[in-house]
């Protein structure tokens, strides 16, 4: 499988953590299809842990649990992919996942066959419970080699939180996605921690192997499995803007049967997913409170972000973005969210933000006189 931008849907673990049934992933297949996400380009479909029984069965093989999933998976993948959609699954490299279900540690090849017999196309392969003496990279070299003898295209979407300098391997593994983090939790300070903690990882992610920030919470508001604090509006704008910035693949985890006009506004926005899918995929650079990246048509983008809890005023001095003082060359701005085009500007620019809101802009560079 070749997978060339960040992927791109829909996870249950941030809401609905053990919560999960059949009804659910119907209803949010309908909407994902329905109401614009599928075409905005959120094409996986994932339910994460706690979907199968707790024991294996007298064959070895994993159980979906049929209280939460009574026609079991075959059926609700087929479901999903009658939608367009894509349908992922759940597992973990240790003895038991995370919540304390059967894992794959020792049943790889055979677990592999099984989702591939199902129809899954995504595999969310966690890191808990793992036995002492197994390391990291040969775990997840054995559920790359499993997955690949499925006879299935399944995207590997490796989840060890960046533990064992996972940065270093992962690739090599056969992992088209990799947690570089710990858990989000639905507030501001967890994501701009996740976020400083990338500052030096930007590079590392690259097309068939993304560097994953972890899930999005754009829309929880306080809700769900890991709701805590919850955020503004604006936050959510940094949040995800930032996530678009970083190439992080983008897995919604909000309710979407219940998300207001805001937060489905701002993860259907165009501009901003065009930032994450671009498919030169370079990283960006960081100055100041903004970052930098060029895009494949030509143009760039610049987000500025105000970090503090009152309204700021955020400075830039364009030669620390590469533009030289009088070169005779200067950026024109447009904002991204409001489409106004805001002028060329040369040598330095300032703006207003709101309390931990951003601004976003795509950019040109034109000669001036």
């Amino acid at each position: 499988m070749l997978k060339s931008t960040p992927p791109m849907g829909w996870n249950s673990w941030n809401t609905f953590g053990e919560n999960i049934s059949d009804r659910l992933i119907r209803e949010t297949a309908d909407i994902m299809a329905d109401e614009g996400y599928l075409d905005a380009g959120y094409d996986y479909l994932v339910i994460d842990d706690c979907w199968s029984l707790r024991q294996r069965d007298e064959n070895g093989r994993l159980v979906a649990d049929p209280a939460k999933f009574p026609n079991g998976m075959k059926d609700l993948a087929d479901y999903v992919h009658s939608k367009g959609l894509k349908f992922g699954m759940y597992s973990c490299a240790g003895v038991r996942t995370c919540a304390g279900y059967p894992g794959s540690y020792g049943h790889e090849f055979e677990d592999a066959r099984t989702f591939a017999e199902w129809g899954v196309d995504f595999l969310k392969y966690d890191y808990c419970f793992k036995p002492w003496e197994a390391t990291g990279e040969v775990l997840y070299r054995r559920m790359g080699l499993a997955l690949r003898a499925s006879g299935r295209d399944i995207l590997f979407s490796a989840c060890n939180w960046g533990s064992d300098d996972s940065g270093r391997w992962m690739r090599s593994a056969g992992a088209h996605m990799y947690r570089s983090t710990g858990d989000i939790v639905d507030s501001y300070q967890s994501f701009t921690d996740i976020a400083a903690s990338q500052a030096d990882k930007l590079g590392f992610g690259a097309p068939n192997c993304f560097n994953d920030l972890d899930m999005l919470i754009v829309g929880m508001y306080g809700k769900g499995n890991v709701g805590v604090a919850g955020c503004t509006d604006a936050e959510y704008r940094s949040h995800f803007a930032q996530w678009c910035f970083f190439n992080s693949p983008l897995m919604i985890g909000c309710d979407l049967r219940n998300v207001n006009t805001e937060s489905a506004q701002l993860l259907k926005n165009k501009e901003l997913i065009a930032i994450n899918q671009d498919p030169e995929v370079r990283p960006p650079y960081k100055f100041g409170n903004a970052y930098f990246k060029h895009l494949a048509d030509g143009s760039y983008v610049l987000g500025v972000f105000n970090p503090y809890e009152s309204e700021s005023r955020q400075y830039l001095l364009f030669a620390d973005a590469g533009l030289p003082v009088n070169c005779g060359y200067g950026f024109r701005l447009r904002d991204i969210f409001t489409g106004e085009d805001c002028g060329v500007y040369t040598d330095d620019f300032f703006v207003d933000i709101p309390a931990r809101d951003c601004k976003v802009y795509r950019v040109t560079v034109e000669r001036v006189k």
